[in-house]
């Protein structure tokens, strides 16, 4: 338990939120049971509801984008925040509570025993619940990176993570939307990182999610072109 502590003490999070107002006050709950309220960054990416005043409101570090740049983009903005604040590893957590901040004890767990520089949430394990289509692109797209990073990564696609803070700072991010995910995996195996996994929950809620499945899969392809060159 001490050694538990001690993690934590030294973990950040970061939730990208755009337009998360329904649901990212009950996010932050959670997660404020495991880290300070300072240690939760939030980064509204551009939001025109009033996620920016909830997330406020309720003391944690807030990172404003002016406008919509993407998922990618409010990871790193908030990744870099963590490494600022001095964070020496940073949870990756959605604010629409696709994620349980509840099963944070499980990734430092993983970590007390492996060390890992990434650990990511595993749902494939639990798809009863996972729409088909989902199912199917997080295989494939799994089996790429997987192909890729030179190692097993079971679902490239969870935004559920626990990563260092300083093995991303060496990460050059060239993406702004969903693939700066796979990006971050690619790259990081490439300068020999170790990314374990954990099973997590599978939880959909009735939020209608971003993904454009047809864009996203070029965004997707266009990355993996890139990553030829790299």
């Amino acid at each position: 338990m001490k050694q538990q502590i001690s993690i934590l003490d030294r973990t950040a999070a970061v939730i990208p939120a755009f337009n998360a107002a329904s649901l990212i006050e009950r996010v932050i709950q959670d997660t404020s049971q495991l880290l300070p309220a300072e240690r939760i960054i939030v980064v509204d990416d551009g939001s025109s509801d009033n996620t920016y005043d909830i997330a406020s409101a309720a003391g944690t570090t807030v990172v404003k984008h002016p406008k919509n740049l993407g998922k990618g983009s409010a990871l790193c903005s908030g990744l870099n925040k963590a490494y600022e604040l001095g964070a020496d590893y940073a949870f990756t957590i959605d604010a629409d509570y696709q994620h349980d901040p509840k099963e944070i004890p499980h990734f430092i767990d993983h970590l007390e025993n492996t060390d890992a520089d990434i650990i990511i949430g595993n749902r494939m394990s639990d798809i009863k619940d996972m729409p088909r289509i989902r199912i199917l692109t997080n295989r494939f797209t799994s089996w790429v990176v997987s192909l890729k990073a030179g190692q097993k990564i079971p679902d490239s696609q969870s935004g559920y993570r626990l990563i260092k803070t300083s093995l991303f700072k060496k990460l050059r991010i060239v993406t702004s939307r969903y693939e700066t995910e796979s990006e971050i995996l690619i790259k990081a195996a490439k300068l020999g990182a170790r990314i374990d996994a954990v099973p997590i929950k599978t939880i959909y809620a009735e939020e209608v999610s971003s993904i454009n499945p047809f864009i996203d899969t070029i965004r997707f392809f266009r990355l993996v072109i890139k990553s030829l060159f790299w």
